[in-house]
């Protein structure tokens, strides 16, 4: 395995950055993260799979060590974030990939690959996200995602994480860990907050139909692997169903002990992903 390399590139005007795994001549493969994470979620997965391929994990704008939009309302959109994804992939000398995202990771994936990336993606997995918003989950989300808590300390601030991340399953103590350690920032307070823009969530006010994702969905024909976390409350089950059914006709695992996300970093999931992509 090589050591994982850290990375910026200015793409569409911005300074998105990025962590490299892997050989250069591998196979590219794309991880992409959550609506409020970042590219160290992937620590595992990518670690397991750098034997295999080239491994870009990009911090979306406004997240972790990328750039802040100074223009929110235009920038922090699906269809923004698949631009910078061409961008990105377009610099890194990259024609053909395969891509795992995990919730909006999966969005953009879907969105990218009808658009910007169309028929450069030869591989896609989808870690629990459908074509249709759910409004229940969205709205959860934006409880704490909008208005990030803030913390005397890291110990606090990951024992907050272990509380309103319990749905993406197992994790050790180290990993709970890396997890606050790599979403951290600090305020000029002195407080301990995530790391991310709070802006980003005026997606859902600006961008409404941005996670209406049917049109884009219907056009694809890669294989497709869609995870659900058996609890998950943003992939309902029969939207899931539905997706085995229409456009790329997703092959559906459903992962038990998780809802929404599955956090992809034990021996079984690591394991389904492997299996498809060399399919």
């Amino acid at each position: 395995m090589t050591q994982p390399t850290s990375h910026y590139l200015r793409c569409c005007d911005r300074e998105i950055h990025y962590v490299e795994w892997g050989e250069k001549d591998a196979p590219a493969l794309i991880l992409w993260h959550g609506l409020a994470r970042t590219c160290r979620d992937f620590d595992d997965l990518a670690a397991a799979l750098s034997d295999s391929y080239r491994i870009i994990c990009p911090d979306t704008i406004g997240r972790g060590l990328s750039q802040w939009s100074p223009e929110p309302d235009a920038e922090y959109c699906l269809a923004f974030y698949a631009r910078i994804a061409q961008a990105l992939a377009d610099q890194l000398g990259i024609d053909q990939m395969r891509w795992v995202g995990t919730s909006m990771g999966g969005a953009i994936g879907m969105v990218a690959a009808a658009t910007t990336l169309k028929n450069r993606i030869s591989h896609l997995v989808i870690n629990d996200i459908g074509i249709a918003p759910v409004t229940a989950a969205i709205e959860r989300i934006k409880s704490y995602a909008g208005n990030p808590a803030q913390f005397d300390t890291v110990s606090e601030f990951e024992a907050y994480l272990r509380t309103i991340y319990l749905p993406y399953g197992w994790q050790s103590d180290a990993q709970w860990r890396r997890m606050a350690e790599t979403s951290v920032r600090r305020l000029s307070s002195g407080k301990i907050t995530a790391h991310y823009d709070p802006a980003m969530v005026r997606q859902f006010i600006v961008h409404p139909d941005d996670y209406f994702l049917s049109d884009a969905y219907d056009t694809l024909a890669m294989p497709t692997l869609l995870l659900r976390g058996a609890q998950s409350d943003l992939l309902p089950p029969e939207t899931a169903q539905a997706m085995t059914q229409r456009g790329p006709r997703a092959r559906l695992e459903v992962i038990p002990g998780c809802g929404h996300a599955p956090c992809l970093n034990v021996p079984e999931q690591i394991g389904l992903i492997r299996d498809f992509l060399v399919a």
